[in-house]
């Protein structure tokens, strides 16, 4: 029985197949839960794929967290020059091919990290004491001198990024500058409501004055970020801007 000639457009067809079919096979190899499954697991996974009908791999953004999380561990150990994506997929058990999907550079993925570790901070409800002085300090988390140490090298990097990518400015003042400037404007407007302050004085600018502070001290000064030096900087910077003398 002869075969029939395949046409060019049946040849592309065919061509497209095989194209797709090799991209899963690659992407089920690379995936996470092959990277984390042993080898029976992988198996029995691979035989199931066989005989389900393929609908494509969503993308599973569950491990986020832990990925964004080690990307930072490695970058408080290694530094920005020295960090590689490779380096996180393997800190956080995750495939490559994910990391690289989701981050296509070193320096977004570093700005993703960085934004939820801010957004982390940034989510707990705000405090309520009944003085702006109170809201302010009640903020101040306590963390150890280890936690300090990470954040400072963390803080190093996203200088080294900047000083090769300054286009990503704009992005890295949003993701780690931004969150704490919006929690001091609603705590402005709420002490403008009791009558504490002024509506008279320009938020938007001093809402920045206590983040651009401590990322001075962080980056040039070298120097952990305490609760003394916050409160110091509460009480003799922030509040007599605003026009409340000092306690």
């Amino acid at each position: 029985m002869e075969t029939a000639a395949m046409t060019p457009l049946d040849l592309s067809a065919r061509s497209s197949q095989l194209t797709a079919e090799l991209a899963d096979q690659i992407d089920d190899a690379l995936a996470d839960d092959d990277f984390e499954d042993g080898p029976d697991e992988a198996v029995d996974d691979a035989a199931a794929s066989d005989n389900a009908p393929r609908m494509g791999r969503k993308r599973d953004h569950t491990r986020d967290a832990d990925i964004l999380a080690a990307a930072l561990d490695v970058l408080s150990e290694e530094g920005y020059d020295g960090m590689t994506v490779d380096m996180v997929a393997t800190r956080a058990r995750a495939g490559k091919a994910t990391l690289y999907r989701r981050w296509p550079s070193k320096a977004e993925l570093v700005i993703d990290a960085v934004a939820c570790l801010k957004k982390t901070d940034a989510s707990a409800p705000l405090p309520d004491t009944g003085t702006l002085r109170g809201d302010l300090i009640a903020l101040i988390k306590p963390h150890s001198i280890e936690d300090g140490e990470k954040k400072l090298q963390i803080m190093a990097g996203i200088a080294s990024m900047l000083s090769r990518s300054p286009e990503l400015a704009d992005v890295a003042r949003a993701a780690m500058v931004e969150p704490r400037a919006a929690i001091n404007r609603q705590l402005f407007r709420r002490a403008v409501e009791r009558g504490e302050i002024s509506a008279d004085h320009d938020f938007e600018l001093l809402s920045l004055l206590s983040p651009s502070v401590v990322t001075y001290r962080t980056l040039m000064l070298r120097k952990p970020v305490d609760r003394e030096f916050l409160i110091s900087l509460i009480d003799e910077v922030v509040l007599p801007a605003l026009g409340i003398p000092r306690a």
